[in-house]
């Protein structure tokens, strides 16, 4: 992978011989839950401009007619949000020149207030060519990140890493589109006056021709309100006679007796709907760097394999532009592991066929990107290996189907049904459910003071514990509409081996594991700590305190919101250079406020809220297993304290 500084520029084809489309990803954490930024793309011609409104791609109008550009959605990380683009070079029209990548945040965000912005460009095999950090944001709404050029017969890419203060708009009318704010109009009429250029790019090379504007088609105007998503219809009167009566589903899970029946037909119905609903099969088959074109899924496939033959679960075929993108399935249900004998004929199966891809699809989880097996590395030189957790698939159906919207009504009820079959129990679908083998010998040392470091068990412990922070986030993401995502500091959190250590420490000094998880709108990041000593999960959120001149109308603010919070939920007052304030429960708050007023006059700037839920001592996801508290915890937490306070109420309260 090749670095890249500001300014900089690369021969594409100087890193990678693959032919297929590129992704470029744009990433960025943000400390203070204010909201995300939107990746948008422009197409400029030889005079630095866009030909229609059809170049500009963003939230309203995610590809190109052609599908050579496409958004391919939000995802969360491990460190933050990404965003991904698919690019196809070879499809561009010719007289496009340019490929501008940038992205914009709604006023009054700025990057500035985004930590760990970069760009990364990888092939259509998955190898990462380039990374692009920026550390010099400040006040911009809307910044380039880079472009990728013509220079010859090839494309090259230039680090870019340019902002407006003007956000969107500002950005897109410097390239010759024009703007409608108007949330009640979609389209309106052409621009009577050409707009005024102003130079937005980033130096050209010498052989860039200079911008001539005199004879050129004004483009139409676009809307950069965003549409609503489109949510399906609710459900119609129960016409059933008895409460026992069920609701006839297009995906049964009536039947299923073994495993092999599950991964069956969890297998199908996945695949099914993936090549009926082109959104929702885009949108996984993106994160193997498939192109954007027609799907075709199937089943029953085998391929001899020395004096055997070994039959994957699946296959995918992508066709675009007369090629074909090819992916192998190989699916596990329930607690079945992946089996590393099985994938690795698999990827000999692939490298013999010219396909590109192996995909694992299991109940596990890899939120570093890494694959859950330990394959021999020489295996992935002709064919990648990428896995995909069923957590994942219900996440991308969610958020397409309630969130995002698709365009044909039938394929959100496609969608519905495919979530349906996925929460079932007998589908074995459900995604990380269980804490391992290991769960009760490390509770159990954690409650003799006998853990030490060094104990494995407990670093397998550490390693479920972020896997099932991971899948809580999507499973909140989906229910939210929000980028819900754990908050990962890429220089101190980057190495998932030293990060599960500190997790272990913990565990050994104070048997307690944290995570932070960023909710938009929070205020802050969510703190959520798991006890093992007192058997109790602490959710924590600190949240800033209304600009009012009396510190007692301050917490009298605050009261006001959480009249319908539990009344055991524990309050602090955090003022100026402490990190420790007043603090009491609720209960005793909403009947003496001024327990919360600090001592001195000192002012308060902040609130510290906890709130204690009982953890599970089993390890799984049954009603007294740890998984399902955790999960419990954090709804409670949301709905009753998150809900109530929102990250600008102290504005709005403030005067």
């Amino acid at each position: 992978m090749q670095q890249m500084s500001k300014g900089a520029n690369v021969d594409l084809a100087s890193l990678s011989e693959a032919s297929g489309p590129i992704t470029v990803v744009l990433g960025w954490t943000d400390p203070s839950g204010a909201g995300e930024a939107d990746v948008s793309v422009l197409l400029l011609d030889s005079d630095g401009r866009v030909r229609s409104e059809g170049d500009f791609i963003f939230y309203n109008q995610p590809a190109t007619a052609d599908q050579s550009v496409q958004l391919l959605g939000k995802t969360p990380t491990g460190s933050g949000s990404e965003d991904r683009i698919l690019v196809d070079l070879r499809a561009l029209p010719p007289e496009v020149e340019r490929v501008l990548i940038a992205a914009s945040r709604d006023a009054p965000a700025t990057f500035g207030d985004l930590n760990d912005l970069r760009l990364s460009v990888s092939d259509s095999a998955g190898e990462v060519l380039l990374a692009f950090d920026i550390d010099d944001a400040t006040v911009e709404a809307a910044f380039i990140f880079g472009e990728l050029y013509r220079r010859g017969e090839g494309w090259k890419f230039r680090a870019v890493g340019q902002g407006y203060e003007a956000g969107l708009a500002g950005l897109a009318t410097d390239f010759g589109i024009g703007i409608d704010e108007d949330d009640d109009q979609s389209q309106a009429e052409p621009k009577a006056d050409e707009p005024t250029e102003v130079d937005g790019s980033a130096p050209a090379e010498p052989d860039v021709q200079p911008t001539k504007v005199e004879n050129r088609r004004r483009p139409g105007r676009v809307r950069t309100a965003k549409k609503k998503a489109t949510l399906p219809k609710a459900a119609k009167v129960n016409l059933a006679e008895h409460a026992s009566w069920h609701d006839a589903r297009l995906f049964s899970v009536s039947g299923l007796r073994s495993n092999q029946e599950r991964e069956a037909r969890a297998t199908s119905t996945l695949l099914a709907v993936m090549a009926q609903v082109p959104e929702f099969g885009r949108r996984l088959t993106a994160r193997f760097n498939a192109p954007a074109g027609t799907i075709q899924t199937f089943t029953e496939a085998s391929f001899k394999h020395g004096d055997s033959k070994v039959r994957p679960d699946g296959i995918i075929r992508v066709a675009r532009a007369g090629r074909i993108w090819t992916a192998l399935i190989e699916t596990k249900t329930g607690g079945n592991p992946l089996k590393l004998e099985q994938v690795e004929s698999y990827l000999d199966v692939a490298a013999r066929h010219g396909y590109e891809t192996v995909i694992t699809l299991s109940n596990d989880l890899a939120p570093d990107g890494e694959h859950p097996l330990p394959v021999d590395k020489r295996r992935l030189r002709k064919a990648a290996l990428r896995h995909l957790s069923w957590a994942e698939v219900a996440h991308e159906a969610h958020m397409l189907c309630h969130h995002h919207g698709v365009a044909n009504p039938a394929h959100a009820w496609l969608l519905n049904e495919l979530l349906y079959y996925l929460r079932q129990d007998n589908a074995g679908c459900q995604g990380f459910q269980d804490m391992g083998p290991a769960w009760v010998p490390v509770r159990n040392a954690v409650a003799s003071g006998t853990l030490r470091l060094g104990d494995k068990r407990a670093m397998q412990i550490a390693e479920n514990w972020e896997k099932l922070i991971w899948q809580l986030c999507l499973r909140l993401s989906g229910e939210t509409g929000l980028t819900i995502a754990p908050v990962l500091r890429r220089r101190r959190d980057g190495d998932a081996t030293v990060r599960r250590l500190q997790t272990v420490t913990s565990l050994v000094e104070n048997g307690r594991m944290s995570a932070e998880v960023r909710v938009p709108s929070a205020g802050g990041p969510v703190l959520i700590e798991a006890d093992l000593r007192t058997g109790q999960i602490e959710t924590t959120v600190e949240i800033p305190a209304a600009e009012r001149a009396r510190t007692l109308t301050r917490v009298q603010w605050l009261l006001r919101q959480l009249v319908d919070a539990p009344p055991e939920m524990r309050v602090e007052a955090l003022s100026p250079r402490r990190t420790t304030g007043p603090c009491d429960l609720l209960k005793n708050l909403q009947a003496e406020p001024g327990l919360l007023v600090p001592e001195g006059g000192a002012q308060i700037t902040s609130f510290r809220l906890t709130l204690a839920t009982g953890m599970g001592t089993k390890r799984g996801a049954e009603e007294a297993g740890f998984v399902r508290t955790v999960d419990t915890a954090m709804d409670r937490f949301h709905q009753q304290v998150l809900q109530a306070i929102k990250a600008d109420a102290a504005a709005e309260g403030g005067g």
